[in-house]
């Protein structure tokens, strides 16, 4: 197995030819615009698969900080150099005309180092290879991912395996930290989409600030058919207001609410924003006024 830490970036593909230098995310849209800085001209050609980083390879920043550029269509200048990023490359899937994808994953990434000296590009670094010899070594090196927040955990990679498209099992397996929880209140709701259009579905959720309840996530999953179904009465039987399609609830039902990480935030009124929240329980059995607070939940902050 080739063992590498995942880092929490946004996945993409960096595709240099003729035609210049384009980057496309892992849904297959074009997001050159975004980051101009990543897709100057470029004499190597050829196809790279990789990771966006915010800041620097020698000081890397939070998603949250990688996410300012993430949600804007356009860079300019200032925002650029406001917020920084970078490329963190761990695959190639062609050189010039050569198509790699079906070469196995250690003859692709001694050709990645190989290239490296002619990639000429100004931001980007290859991906770190793990050296380990021993499970616990591995378990080790996933328990230290929770300290600074920006290793989601460690990617475990076939050698022999062929570049596939999709989702392949069995060829790359992420090994993620522990999430951590936190018990919060539900504040609003709104209706989902699809097969989940008549229900309250979508749940904005808060915790303590002194006497007042401060939004810190949302989330609209986690939970069963029957759960949703009870979720759903709980929000039409306690709605307290209405703005447009949202409702606001009484503050009476805790969510335990696993996530991933925190980030500073400058758009939620509590100051921080959960990393891939989801409902893990719901907790009929306990007061709100028992909910965490906000000094609690900063303590996890990295």
């Amino acid at each position: 197995w080739q063992i590498e830490w995942k880092w929490d970036g946004a996945r993409i593909q960096l595709v240099s030819a003729e035609e210049g230098v384009r980057l496309f995310s892992r849904s297959g849209d074009d997001i050159s615009a975004a980051f101009p800085e990543l897709t100057r001209p470029m004499h190597w050609q050829g196809v790279l698969d990789g990771e966006i980083l915010a800041g620097r390879p020698d000081k890397i920043e939070s998603f949250n900080a990688l996410q300012q550029r993430l949600n804007r269509k356009k860079a300019g200048s200032k925002l650029q150099l406001s917020s920084p990023v970078f490329v963190r490359f761990y695959d190639l899937l062609s050189a010039g005309v050569e198509d790699l994808r079906g070469q196995p994953l250690a003859e692709r990434r001694n050709r990645l180092e190989q290239e490296k000296a002619k990639i000429d590009h100004d931001l980007f670094d290859l991906s770190e290879l793990l050296q380990v010899t021993k499970q616990t070594e591995l378990a080790g090196h996933r328990d230290k991912c929770r300290q600074g927040g920006l290793i989601e955990g460690v990617m475990l990679k076939d050698k022999h395996s062929p570049y596939k498209a999709g989702r392949e099992k069995g060829l790359w397996y992420k090994w993620k930290r522990d999430p951590l929880y936190a018990d919060l209140v539900i504040m609003y709701a709104q209706r989902g989409h699809g097969k989940r259009s008549g229900f309250y579905s979508d749940f904005t959720f808060g915790l303590w600030d002194g006497d007042q309840l401060v939004p810190v996530g949302k989330a609209y999953f986690g939970f069963t058919d029957e759960e949703l179904r009870e979720l759903d009465r709980f929000v039409r039987t306690n709605t307290v207001d209405r703005f447009g399609p949202v409702r606001a609830v009484a503050p009476k039902l805790v969510l335990e609410v696993a996530f991933e990480g925190l980030n500073e935030s400058g758009r939620h009124k509590s100051g921080i924003a959960m990393r891939f929240p989801r409902i893990s329980r719901i907790r009929w059995d306990k007061p709100a006024a028992e909910a965490d607070r906000l000094d609690s939940l900063k303590e996890m902050l990295p």
